[in-house]
């Protein structure tokens, strides 16, 4: 048996959310309000995590990414992409980080073998930084990322999500940061994940961005795309050593192409981002279950992947997960 939906897309992707902590409180992942957090006994091991891996394999599994929360600060992170690199079967590892952390890693981050990484970063300016993610530390991140390039990662992919009236009068400065470095900035649709903060109702779409960054800096040349990218478009702009992306969750549903699951920190396993719901693998996984009995929890999974997720750019239904807990 493989991990095929419905809709005979076949699933090879397994996001692993190591924790549901983060050293930022981004206006839209984790509000500024309390959210408990899990207890140390919640969160799956990494022993556990690579057990679900390896079955995973068997079922088709191929790729996995590492992402929070924020992983980086979650002990032990270095020798567990060690360890997923040497799973047999798992053939791209790579990690989703703030950035925060970053500079302090990198080295024992390429040394555990990882090639691939994605850095948030949604503002050029200190102060707006702050505001959005609660902290100042956009130095910090914009070390980590030059200490990641000059340690030969690559590519580097640039995420930033695009807020109106938060940082939509810096979309062009981000893109022609292509002109400059050899990354892939993504720009990233919000979604309506959890608990907003105020003034994250009002969204900016994908073809709102592409023509303002057409008539600011240029024609957005398309990239072609290869079998192991994920949902981004991928554009460039003439004479421009990277690239830009866009990633369009709510206004062009990108669901058809889906191949991944979600393994979140509390060891439940998600078909959809955009969706609430998930099966329990940590409960079984603790109880002594099977391989063959884990596996078929995957296989459930798979079969519950909708078509298409539910939300539009048009529509104020929300998830009520929150994305720090989730691992987007």
């Amino acid at each position: 048996m493989k991990l095929v939906d419905p809709y005979n897309r076949r699933l090879n992707y397994l996001r692993i959310s190591i924790t549901d902590r983060c050293n930022l409180s981004c206006l839209y992942c984790s509000p500024r309000h309390q959210i408990p957090k899990l207890s140390h006994e919640d969160i799956l091991s990494y022993e556990e995590i690579l057990r679900l891996v390896r079955i995973g394999v068997q079922l088709g599994i191929s790729k996995v990414r590492i992402t929070g929360g924020e992983p980086l600060v979650r002990k032990g992170v270095h020798e567990f992409i060690q360890a997923l690199h040497q799973v047999d079967g798992i053939r791209d590892v790579s990690l989703t980080t703030n950035g925060v952390l970053l500079k302090d890693h990198v080295n024992a981050l390429i040394d555990a073998g990882l090639h691939r990484i994605n850095i948030s970063l949604d503002t050029l300016k200190p102060d707006k930084f702050k505001k959005i993610t609660g902290l100042d530390a956009f130095d910090r991140v914009w070390e980590g990322i030059q200490r990641a390039y000059q340690g030969g990662l690559s590519p580097i992919k640039v995420n930033t999500v695009a807020l109106r009236h938060f940082n939509d009068n810096e979309l062009e400065d981000i893109a022609r940061l292509s002109f400059i470095y050899p990354f892939h900035f993504r720009f990233i649709e919000y979604m309506p994940i959890g608990t907003p903060e105020a003034g994250m109702t009002s969204s900016l779409h994908t073809p709102e961005i592409k023509q303002r960054l057409t008539d600011k800096i240029g024609e957005l040349i398309p990239v072609e795309h290869q079998l192991s990218d994920g949902p981004a478009e991928r554009f460039r702009f003439e004479g421009a050593i990277g690239e830009i992306g866009f990633i369009s969750a709510m206004s062009h549903h990108f669901c058809h192409t889906c191949n991944r699951l979600r393994l979140t920190a509390s060891g439940q396993l998600r078909s959809c981002l955009l969706s609430d719901h998930q099966e329990d693998l940590k409960t079984p996984l603790r109880s002594g279950a099977s391989d063959e009995a884990l596996s078929a929890i995957f296989l459930k999974a798979a079969s519950m992947k909708g078509v298409q997720h539910g939300l539009t750019a048009d529509t104020p239904v929300r998830i009520s997960g929150q994305m720090s807990s989730i691992g987007g």
